[in-house]
């Protein structure tokens, strides 16, 4: 039975097509197609308005879908195990890393198989009878008829890859079937990839439609397979501006310095994954992430990050457009980087657990929610980055102040800033600070030195929780602390457990639970309320329940140093910003005399002179808390 397919043109504006094999005579369709490497890969950008015929029939054998001429050719393997199949997840991940898989197109689309049966997912999930029922009743069994692709897709590009035209039909009846039978889903951009990836080792539609419903249907705790909402795509992005704010310090700052909108460049990090990527990435990419889930897709794209950060300098992207040169980058990456040696650099960098990321992300759809953003809404255009050229500070320029921005948490900074303190208009007041600052939560904090110094803090916790230890005052916070300067030089200082996670390791549950450290007497033992810290200080207390302070809360941890987990403290005496050793940052009760030093939290060289003057002072908070 011949397959039937035949695209309308949109009515007004430009019109979309569906890449197919060369049109016959007559035919009234376009393709388009964009160099992927060295090879050409199809994408397509569907509207609402384009429908399709499609004739049901098509149940095809395994490999029918693929055009073997564009496949790339097996990589080679000395040795492949013959019980591959029956490795324990452990051993099952390092072949995976190794590329085991793309010795063989069998073994590949065999281990696929297998491991997304092992998912676990909802009780009532859809699977290769269903699809055969449903594309039975859709698509008729003999007759054409005319369907859209769901709204979910909406200006979702798809790349085809090496699907020959009854690849590409069966990839969009695949896509038609699980708008029908998965209708909570608003928004997916990943999900086209997926099912095309999978076709390649699919034995017939019903078998992708089942392994792919599987993955939509996880349900595995602190695991997730695809976005199927605008919120929650937009929290992914969010959180790999977090990751790659944490672990891809120079490239970040590279971005901030050169684009106005951050968060626009991250939003592109899983197109770079399943857009941009060539095949015989992008598969080796897909063959660790059924095994890991989208923790890895954080780790490559991190890893594409840094790579991209190596190959360009700051002056070659002085007024060029660095999504659009991102992008080049990533679809040109044999150029720089083997398959290899960029999956090697993925897993060599030190991210926190899945159960922590897991958090992140949920703390990430909370702030969006904040500004309106819901589960059932489809793509909007909605502009996430703060507008910082409307802000005025004595002490910082727009410039500089885009840049500390840029280093808050994304879910913080979505919202503008807003001066709740300054000693030029609030006098040098320590109960005035705290007036003003109490009840806001986090909070940057900006000094500049009668020398011309500025530097300055991230806060994570509302300074009213100082009074929570009674009379006698500890630190509190949490690891989103950090500290900078600004002048002479711009540069940031993280929790030393960012940069070093091995240093630290899970809290069993008894010992979660321990005093806060005092540094009362570090304040009332110097001529301007400084003194150098105790090596007796234990691990603050847990943050109050139901705060959302992801893979960064001191709780996760079981410090080998008590000292290198002392974020934040005030009393009467004054206030202290990082502790064991020194401290980061301390200012006394008259907010005019000051001391910087290296401390063990932050592991920070002084930031400004040591001893200094507060010229001014300024403390910012976020217009939503």
């Amino acid at each position: 039975l011949q397959l039937g397919l035949s695209l309308p043109q949109s009515s007004g504006g430009e019109s979309s097509s569906f890449p197919m094999a060369e049109p016959t005579e007559g035919d009234d369709m376009g393709t388009g197609q964009e160099i992927f490497g060295s090879s050409p890969v199809t994408v397509v950008i569907t509207s609402e308005a384009d429908t399709w015929d499609i004739d049901a029939s098509s149940c095809l054998g395994c490999g029918q879908f693929v055009d073997w001429d564009r496949m790339p050719d097996l990589e080679q393997q000395t040795h492949i195990p013959r019980d591959i199949l029956n490795k324990p997840p452990k051993e099952l991940k390092k072949l995976a890393r190794e590329g085991y898989w793309a010795a063989s197109r069998a073994l590949r689309a065999q281990v696929y198989h297998q491991l997304i049966q092992q998912v676990t997912c909802r009780l009532v999930t859809p699977d290769a009878l269903v699809y055969r029922d449903v594309a039975s009743r859709l698509f008729g069994k003999l007759s054409v008829s005319s369907h859209p692709l769901p709204e979910f897709l909406e200006a979702c590009s798809m790349p085809t890859y090496c699907l020959n035209l009854e690849g590409v039909t069966a990839l969009k009846k695949i896509l038609i079937c699980i708008g029908n039978l998965f209708p909570d889903i608003t928004y997916s951009p990943i999900l086209p990839s997926l099912v095309a990836l999978l076709l390649h080792y699919s034995e017939d539609e019903a078998q992708c439609f089942e392994n792919i419903s599987r993955l939509i249907a996880s349900n595995a705790p602190h695991t997730s397979y695809i976005d199927q909402s605008f919120l929650a795509h937009q929290a992914s992005c969010m959180t790999f501006g977090d990751l790659a704010n944490k672990h891809c310090p120079a490239a970040h700052k590279l971005i901030a310095s050169t684009s106005e909108n951050v968060f626009e460049v991250y939003s592109e990090w899983l197109s770079w994954l399943f857009h941009d990527l060539p095949f015989n990435y992008a598969i080796r990419v897909f063959d660790v992430y059924l095994l890991e889930g989208q923790k890895v897709l954080y780790r490559v794209a991190l890893a594409l990050l840094k790579q991209y950060r190596l190959s360009v300098t700051s002056a070659e992207l002085e007024g060029t457009d660095i999504k659009a040169d991102l992008q080049a980058f990533v679809q040109n990456i044999a150029e720089h980087v083997t398959v290899d040696k960029l999956l090697e650099r993925a897993f060599g960098i030190r991210l926190f657990s899945r159960k922590e990321i897991w958090l992140l992300q949920m703390a990430n759809r909370k702030a969006l929610m904040e500004r309106g953003i819901t589960m059932v809404q489809s793509r909007q255009s909605f502009h996430l980055a703060v507008d910082i050229q409307n802000f005025s500070s004595s002490i910082v320029t727009a410039q500089e102040m885009r840049i500390i921005w840029s280093w808050i948490p994304e879910r913080f900074s979505l919202f503008p800033p807003l001066l709740l303190f300054s000693t030029s208009e609030d006098g040098c007041s320590l109960q005035r600070f705290y007036t003003c600052c109490e009840g806001y939560e986090p909070t940057v904090l900006l000094l500049k030195t009668t020398e011309g110094e500025v530097c300055g803090a991230f806060l994570s916790s509302d300074w009213s929780e100082r009074k929570k230890s009674g009379a006698t005052s500890g630190f509190f916070g949490t690891g989103e602390c950090f500290v900078f300067t600004v002048r002479p030089e711009t540069e940031r200082y993280e929790w030393v457990f960012i940069k070093k996670p091995e240093l630290a390791k899970a809290v069993p549950r008894s010992r979660q639970r321990s005093p806060s450290p005092s540094p009362a007497s570090l304040l009332a033992s110097s001529p301007h309320g400084h003194g150098t810290s105790s090596n007796h200080l234990t691990v603050p207390t847990l943050q109050r329940k139901g705060r959302l302070s992801p893979f960064l809360a001191i709780r996760h941890f079981l410090l080998p140093s008590k000292t290198a987990s002392m974020f934040m403290s005030g009393s009467r005496d004054g206030i202290v910003i990082g502790g064991g050793g020194g401290q980061a940052l301390s200012l006394d009760a008259n907010l005019l005399w000051g001391r910087t030093e290296h401390c063990e939290t932050f592991d920070n060289p002084p930031l400004c002179q040591e001893n200094f003057k507060v010229q001014l002072l300024e403390v910012w908070g976020f217009q939503n808390t």
